[in-house]
């Protein structure tokens, strides 16, 4: 593969540090003994909050009535994309059998987990499509009890229009609390709400540490970093479109990477040409993130096929893949590592990351190798049963307890032989059968 660097990205997406982890550690075992007090404490030290942790319906009916009903009819549209969208995917989960061999029947099950917990992150941002993503698909998904969880914004608490959102995405219960305490909270099962089977929802590097020490007994979506985006385009793509859907995906956070690649060196020179007018129009706190992005992990590289820049995509993993090229269904099926594919240059990554329907919360840091992004499939358990009867045992207890013994596992062996010797006392054993 023949590929030219126009911008290279000196910068290394950082993971969790040393302090961090051990930060983490020690708040969870504190909150693991003390429970929700301490949890109160870190509410109290790190929020300033000192308001009611579980939101109460009268807070939720209050916030309804805040937010426009502009607003409103905005977050139902985009929550009914999601939802239905989660609900297509869960038809696709189904219960099965099987019989293998006479008498040797199989299946699975598709299982919904009883509690889950959603964390929706705060801060810089109020990120009204993040807790649609989350709990409208463990709703769809059928987990009867939904916890969702995120931070105080002002003495108000959460902001009004993400109240509405957790309320109209159907949150069992409202927690005002955030980081590694919120996330203690829903692991721990405080403050009303059941222990979380599964902890879903993107957050800072505190929150990432605190769900991956957790991850063993409690489930969680992914291991989360910085989120990432790469641009796919030829000669047939706008630099100006290119360029603000960088800068865009850059806003995100100082360690967010950018990437392009191209068969077009024009195309390459144009979009670099544009990024820094386009980053200086942001708000100063969204500026600050995207230069930083753009100057520490963006990076342009020139190939010389469109099947060098499929490679390219495949090695890099994408958490958002956007192809901006002609011929975009050899695209679709060429393009195999990603965390979500958005095709041609209509389909922007920001209508993904609040309204389109597929979910936002996706495998960033190289990790779409091995998995996708949050679904339905996150809240089920595919679980497996078989039965066996009197046609299928003989020929199925001696290939056992050979293998078993083969094994040196003699327990095995004779918890198969034991049922043999029953069919033969009871003149059921059939007069042929397997070796």
């Amino acid at each position: 593969m023949t590929l030219s660097h126009l911008k290279t990205a000196p910068g290394h997406p950082r993971h969790a540090a040393a302090d961090i982890a051990d930060t983490v550690q020690i708040m969870l075992a504190r909150m693991r003994t003390g429970g929700a007090q301490v949890a109160l404490e870190y509410a109290r030290s790190l929020d300033g909050w000192t308001g009611d942790i579980a939101v109460p319906s009268e807070r939720i009916a209050q916030a309804i009535a805040e937010v426009p009903q502009d607003l409103r009819d905005d977050i139902r549209w985009a929550h009914d994309n999601i939802s239905r969208f989660a609900a297509a995917q869960r038809a696709t989960a189904q219960d099965m059998e099987v019989e293998l061999r006479p008498g040797l029947i199989a299946g699975q099950r598709q299982i919904p987990l009883s509690a889950a917990g959603c964390y929706v992150p705060g801060g810089r941002y109020t990120h009204i499509a993040s807790a649609l993503m989350s709990i409208a698909t463990a709703r769809e998904a059928g987990v009867p009890d939904i916890t969702a969880c995120s931070p105080p914004k002002d003495a108000q608490g959460i902001p009004a229009p993400m109240l509405y959102a957790m309320h109209v995405a159907g949150a069992t219960r409202i927690l005002c609390l955030g980081g590694v305490q919120g996330v203690a909270a829903m692991a721990f099962g405080l403050f009303g709400a059941p222990p979380a089977d599964i902890l879903v929802g993107p957050g800072n590097a505190y929150v990432a540490e605190a769900k991956r020490q957790l991850f063993g007994p409690i489930g969680i979506d992914m291991f989360a970093g910085p989120t990432d985006s790469l641009v796919l385009a030829d000669d047939s793509a706008d630099p100006d479109t290119v360029a603000i859907d960088l800068v865009g995906q850059a806003e995100h956070g100082a360690t967010s990477p950018v990437w392009l690649a191209t068969t077009h060196a024009p195309l390459a020179r144009a979009v670099m040409d544009r990024i820094p007018a386009l980053i200086a129009r942001l708000p100063e706190a969204n500026r600050s993130a995207a230069e930083s992005a753009w100057r520490d992990f963006g990076e342009v590289v020139l190939c010389d096929t469109r099947e060098e820049m499929a490679r390219f995509a495949d090695d890099k993993a994408p958490e958002h893949l956007h192809v901006q090229a002609r011929d975009l269904d050899w695209w679709r099926t060429r393009l195999r590592t990603y965390g979500s594919l958005f095709l041609g240059e209509d389909t922007t990554v920001a209508f993904g990351d609040k309204a389109a329907g597929p979910n936002h919360v996706l495998p960033t840091s190289g990790a779409a190798r091995y998995t996708g992004g949050l679904s339905v499939h996150k809240f089920l358990k595919t679980v497996t049963w078989q039965k066996v009867d009197e046609r299928a045992l003989p020929d199925l207890a001696r290939v056992s307890a050979r293998i078993s013994r083969e094994e040196g596992m003699e327990g095995h062996a004779l918890s198969a032989d034991i049922r043999l010797d029953k069919m033969a006392t009871s003149g059921k054993m059939p007069l042929k059968a397997h070796g």
